[in-house]
């Protein structure tokens, strides 16, 4: 089957109007909130406020800094099909940007969550190596049902929408938080409630995806985030083979 283009040059005026207001608000409201690593990424990856970024350009850049590369699709995939595409290093990203009524949340990811939330942190190896190592666990229980639940909800924990600690401030990693604002905000407020991170917690906490978070793990950092797979796979091990005893 042929695989989706970007279709760049049919993006208007007004489509590079509106990533450019999304890039701009966005840099400036993650200055004091975002992974210290981020802004690097974006350097490295020359993702900028010009206009929509053109996959044919972005994807040598990131390919040649830690070999994975953007795989548009024209829609929300299933969760087995988009692990199948991290396995081979190619990311998923849709080519439809939001409108303009639509800057502060959006509950469908467009193109500037899954290239400007996703995209950036892809360039730093060890960040990129983690994702890596999601989808070859992912991969080893592919035709389980039950497995993949789990680590939808990892995912959705971590890499969607992830808190870790940086010389002791809280920090987002997470790209459904890097992508918004309004999420982005929300987590500094006394709305939200804040866990520990907790691998056998997060595969038992069911999420919705049609509103605004409230619910956050917390990784120390990027080093426990990284010794976190192992226990994920020791963890649903342990559930399928049925024991109950916390591991």
């Amino acid at each position: 089957m042929k695989t989706p283009a970007q279709e760049y040059d049919k993006y208007t005026n007004d489509d590079h109007d509106v990533w450019r207001i999304l890039f701009e608000r966005q840099t400036a409201n993650l200055r004091d909130k975002v992974w210290s690593r981020f802004y690097a990424c974006l350097e490295l990856t020359d993702i900028n406020s010009y206009g929509v970024p053109d996959f044919r350009q972005l994807n040598p850049r990131l390919t040649g800094l830690t070999g994975w590369d953007i795989r548009v699709v024209k829609g929300i995939i299933p969760v087995d099909e988009f692990i199948r595409l991290l396995y081979r290093r190619h990311f998923c990203s849709s080519t439809w940007l939001r409108r303009r009524d639509q800057l502060d949340y959006l509950e469908e990811p467009d193109m500037f969550h899954d290239t400007f939330g996703h995209i950036p942190l892809l360039a730093d190896k060890q960040y990129a190596d983690f994702v890596y190592r999601f989808a070859e666990l992912g991969m080893k229980h592919i035709h389980d049902e039950k497995a993949l639940v789990l680590l939808d909800r990892f995912y959705w924990f971590t890499i969607e929408f992830g808190l870790m600690k940086e010389n002791g401030a809280l920090r987002i990693y997470g790209a459904g938080l890097i992508s918004s604002f309004g999420e982005a905000n929300h987590v500094y407020t006394d709305a939200i409630e804040l866990r520990p991170f907790d691998v056998q917690e997060i595969m038992q906490t069911p999420f919705r995806n049609d509103q605004v978070q409230n619910l956050y793990f917390v990784v120390q950092d990027m080093r426990d985030l990284w010794a976190s797979i192992d226990e994920a796979e020791k963890i649903i091990e342990c559930i399928l083979i049925g024991k109950k005893e916390k591991v």
